[in-house]
């Protein structure tokens, strides 16, 4: 049951339970999850099964030093957000957000993960996919989910560029680059795969995004500099 006494679905009250454990629910929603642990069996039941699942994710992922840079990069973006419409302003536009890209932006892949974890439990969900798309640094600067045809990108770190368009590709193994459109370095960016490309958007392909002219690529192949890369993975 839900706050206002309607039943919640079972799939999002086992999302909502994701959400509690990660620690991403604000400060009412998380109260509320706590009172239904107390009072729904069921609930409580998927909080242990979300605990004993991601637990073992949380150990495997590494501390990673923010940029000495960072916080300046943060507020510059913040300013430029403040400028936008309100229409513009939601989840991926807030301070604690940024806050947690500059200072532990892995959780994000862990988060995504998550996610992904939940849709393979959605009766006639794919094998979910995910990539973590590190910068040259070794720094992620994007992680991306793959499930049921579509793929969400989404931004670790801040790489924008002033009069460039920032281009994805998936790459299969031994085959050439093939464009998924552009991506949005300030926020996740969700991709409905072509049908003639899903084949190649399987285990073991390579996803890259390259620095293009605006509105992308002139040649249909990348011909700027790669700035992030990494491979899909089953989860």
């Amino acid at each position: 049951m839900s706050g206002d006494g309607k039943r919640e679905p079972e799939e999002h009250g086992a999302l909502t339970a994701a959400e509690y454990v990660l620690g991403v629910l604000d400060a009412e929603a998380r109260r509320a999850a706590e009172r239904r642990i107390q009072r729904d069996p069921a609930f409580a039941r998927e909080v242990a099964f979300w605990e004993a699942r991601l637990a073992p994710l949380a150990e495997a992922v590494s501390p990673v030093a923010p940029p000495a840079d960072g916080w300046p990069r943060i507020e510059a973006a913040l300013a430029r957000e403040k400028r936008a419409t309100e229409a513009r302003r939601g989840f991926w536009h807030n301070l604690p957000l940024w806050r947690g890209l500059a200072f532990a932006s892995t959780t994000l892949a862990v988060a995504c993960i998550a996610a992904l974890a939940y849709f393979a439990q959605v009766p006639g969900a794919g094998q979910p996919l995910v990539a973590r798309l590190d910068e040259q640094s070794g720094q992620p600067g994007f992680v991306a989910a793959v499930s049921e045809g579509s793929l969400t990108i989404v931004p670790a770190a801040l790489l924008g560029q002033a009069e460039h368009s920032l281009e994805l590709w998936v790459i299969p193994p031994g085959g050439k680059p093939h464009s998924l459109g552009l991506v949005d370095p300030d926020r996740p960016v969700k991709v409905e795969v072509p049908p003639e490309l899903r084949p190649h958007v399987g285990p073991d392909a390579a996803l890259a995004i390259s620095l293009e002219p605006l509105g992308g690529s002139p040649t249909g192949a990348p011909t700027g500099p790669v700035v992030a890369s990494g491979t899909l993975t089953a989860l």
